[in-house]
């Protein structure tokens, strides 16, 4: 008789989009799963790698649609790992930011599930780096602030008030709906100057960039029809890109002549 593995819930980080920014860790743990449980962000791709005779459940949000509340997905976790066994949550990014995934595990914790995480490459992180945007550099910012745009009351975020006022990199996630209220706070600090990236669908094909300052930005946006999956960034820091790039041109200008 063929034993089922004991009941349990690994949720892992599957990274910004790109499929190569999986951790090799996370590619272990899922050719080990019973059932696998993933979102909307998580690169299609990834799902060749999980363990053929798992069961393979969509949970994601697409274009405003719930697939399965997330009272729901708590108990699919539970009464997956159950009848089944191991449960994977794949979920995009890193779970414990921004993701849910701490709020998962500590649901299946009280139903006796063991409970694990693999870490992943946050959003927040790769996606500028992704378009040579560091968060922090000497001489231009010497800390960063990761900031939810929308609270689970539906509000602008009020840390984002107090981030204005510092000389940090600011980095905001599902903020575009919010995109007026945030340059509004920056502007009251008169940062009109201050350079902003928008960066969409960052570190996959469909990735789209937006550069400007707190004044044009909202312009850029609309020239550029930039919108939800996007990261903003806020700091001196945006500027190392066209930096990048001018020092990468005078080489080439150089090499010619």
């Amino acid at each position: 008789m063929m034993m089922r593995n004991l009941p349990k819930l690994t949720v892992i980080g599957a990274g910004p989009g790109d499929v190569d920014l999986i951790t090799l860790k996370a590619i272990k743990v899922l050719k080990t799963a019973d059932v696998v449980l993933y979102d909307a962000l998580v690169n299609d791709e990834l799902l060749s790698y999980i363990n053929p005779k798992a069961e393979v459940i969509f949970v994601g949000k697409r274009r405003g649609c719930y697939s399965y509340q997330q009272e729901q997905i708590n108990e699919l976790i539970v009464a997956r790992a159950k009848s089944h066994g191991h449960v994977v949550r794949l979920k995009g990014g890193d779970p414990f930011i921004f993701g849910r995934g701490s709020e998962e595990m500590e649901y299946a914790a009280k139903f006796g599930l063991e409970v694990a995480v693999v870490p992943g490459i946050s959003s927040s992180l790769a996606v500028p780096a992704s378009q040579n945007i560091p968060l922090t550099k000497r001489g231009y910012s010497e800390s960063f602030w990761v900031i939810t745009g929308t609270t689970k009351e539906h509000k602008l975020s009020s840390d984002i008030a107090l981030a204005s006022k510092s000389n940090a990199t600011v980095v905001i996630l599902m903020g575009m709906g919010k995109l007026s209220e945030i340059v509004s706070l920056f502007k009251q600090e008169n940062k009109q100057d201050l350079p902003v990236a928008i960066i969409q669908n960052g570190t996959t094909s469909e990735e789209k960039i937006g550069i400007g300052t707190v004044d044009t930005i909202e312009q850029i946006v609309l020239e550029n029809q930039l919108e939800n999956p996007a990261i903003i960034v806020l700091g001196e820091v945006v500027k190392h890109r066209q930096e990048l790039q001018q020092v990468q041109a005078q080489v080439k200008t150089t090499a010619l002549v």
